[in-house]
C-alpha cells in the first residue's frame, strides 16, 4: 500500500470505516451467490456436493461443462430470443412512455394528476396479479405460445413512465416553448428535444427492461410452451430433469452464459444509468 493510500485510510472517520465495512460485507453476499455458481459451472459432478467448499476445482471440468451447456441444449436460440425480445419490449416501451411522460410533465390538462396517480398505482402492483386476465385475453386474442405474447404485457411500463415524467421535469419550460415558436409539434419535441435530452434516463431505464426481461420467469413459463420460443431462463430449465436428476455442472454453465451479457451491458452503461437515477431524483 501506498503511503498516500496509508494516509487516507488513516484519515477516515468511524463512521466512514462502518459505511465501507457494511457496503463491502454488503457486496459481499450479493456476490456470493454468484461466485457459487461460476465455481460449480467449472467442477465435475463428484465435486459439486463435498462438504468442503474450494472455488477452484481439484479436476477442471469447465471446457465438458460449458461444451455441454451449448449442445445439450439449443442454448445460442434461447439468447438469440432473449435479445430480440428485450429489445421489442425496450423498443415499444420508449414509444409509449416518452409522450406519456411528456404529456404527464409539460403539459396542463383535466386530470392529468389522476392520471399520475394511477400511474404510481400501477408501480406498485406485482406483475404476477395481472397474470391471470392477460392470460385469458391472450387466449381470446389468439396469442399465446408466440412471440408477442412474451412482448405485449411489457408494453406499457409505469416505471419508465414515471422515470421519463421526472427527468422532464428537470427541463426547463422555456426549452419547449422555444421548440414551439420554431414550429415544432408536440410529437415532434418530444422525439427531438426531450428524449435525446434524457438520454441518461433512457440509459438507465434500457437497463431495467433488459435485466428485468432477461431474467423473467414467471410469465414466459405460462404464456409459451414451444422451445423454439423460450427465452433464457426459461430455456435453462431444460438440463433439470426429475427422472434422470438434474446435471449441475451443465445448468450453472448455462446460468452463467445467460448472465454475462447482463454484466457486460452494466458495467458498459453505468456512468449513464447512475446519472439518469440522480438526475431523475431531483424533482
Amino acid at each position: 500500500m501506498s503511503t498516500r493510500a496509508l494516509r487516507a485510510c488513516l484519515l477516515l472517520s468511524p463512521a466512514a470505516v462502518f459505511r465501507h465495512t457494511v457496503l463491502l460485507a454488503t457486496g459481499a453476499l450479493i456476490l456470493l451467490p454468484f461466485v457459487w455458481m461460476v465455481s460449480l459451472s467449472i467442477k465435475p459432478p463428484g465435486e459439486i456436493f463435498r462438504t468442503s467448499f474450494s472455488f477452484w476445482p481439484v479436476q477442471f471440468y469447465g471446457i465438458e461443462n460449458y461444451t455441454k451447456a451449448v449442445t445439450q441444449a439449443p442454448l445460442p436460440r434461447y439468447l438469440g430470443n432473449g435479445v430480440m425480445i428485450c429489445t421489442l419490449i425496450l423498443a415499444l416501451q420508449i414509444l409509449v412512455c416518452a409522450p406519456c411522460a411528456y404529456a404527464l410533465a409539460k403539459l396542463r390538462f383535466a386530470g392529468r394528476d389522476t392520471l399520475f396517480g394511477l400511474v404510481l398505482i400501477g408501480l406498485l402492483l406485482p406483475h404476477q396479479v395481472l397474470s391471470l386476465p392477460l392470460f385469458i385475453l391472450g387466449y381470446q386474442i389468439g396469442i399465446l405460445n408466440t412471440y408477442v405474447a412474451l412482448v405485449f404485457p411489457y408494453v406499457v411500463s409505469p416505471f419508465g413512465i414515471f422515470l421519463f415524467r421526472q427527468f422532464f421535469k428537470t427541463i426547463p419550460d422555456d426549452v419547449v416553448h422555444a421548440a414551439r415558436l420554431d414550429g415544432l409539434s408536440e410529437i415532434a419535441i418530444v422525439w427531438k428535444i426531450m428524449v435525446p435530452m434524457a438520454l441518461p434516463a433512457v440509459i438507465a431505464f434500457a437497463i431495467f427492461s433488459i435485466v428485468s426481461h432477461w431474467n423473467d420467469l414467471f410469465w414466459p413459463l405460462i404464456a409459451v410452451h414451444d422451445q423454439s420460443l423460450m427465452p433464457p431462463p426459461l430455456g435453462i430449465m431444460v438440463f433439470k430433469s426429475e427422472e434422470a436428476g438434474t446435471d449441475f455442472g451443465p445448468l450453472m454453465a448455462a446460468a452463467t452464459l445467460v448472465v454475462l451479457p447482463l454484466i457486460v451491458a452494466f458495467l458498459a452503461a453505468q456512468r449513464w444509468f447512475i446519472e439518469g437515477l440522480a438526475e431523475g431524483a431531483i424533482k
